[in-house]
């Protein structure tokens, strides 16, 4: 691994396969939500909101044939 960035609180090295490790004062691996706050602090990656299409019109069409669903049951209840 090589060093990318030293500080006082950690220290991170960019791993072979180029992706990144951060440990730190203490040299214990930090993982999760802090290290993804350490590397986006230092600009190292960019964190965004991936859209996938298909599963969001997928989301859209069960949505749709629920409300469908939904009105139909309500239609025989109220024929009742």
């Amino acid at each position: 691994m090589q060093l990318v960035k030293k500080t006082k609180e950690y220290s991170i090295y960019q791993r072979r396969d180029e992706r990144y490790a951060v440990k730190d004062a203490d040299k214990n691996p930090v993982n999760g939500e802090e290290k993804v706050l350490i590397l986006v602090e230092e600009e190292l990656i960019k964190v965004g909101a991936t859209v996938d299409k298909p599963a969001e019109a997928h989301a859209v069409d069960e949505k749709t044939s629920i409300e469908v669903e939904h009105d139909e049951e309500s239609a025989e209840k109220d024929g009742k």
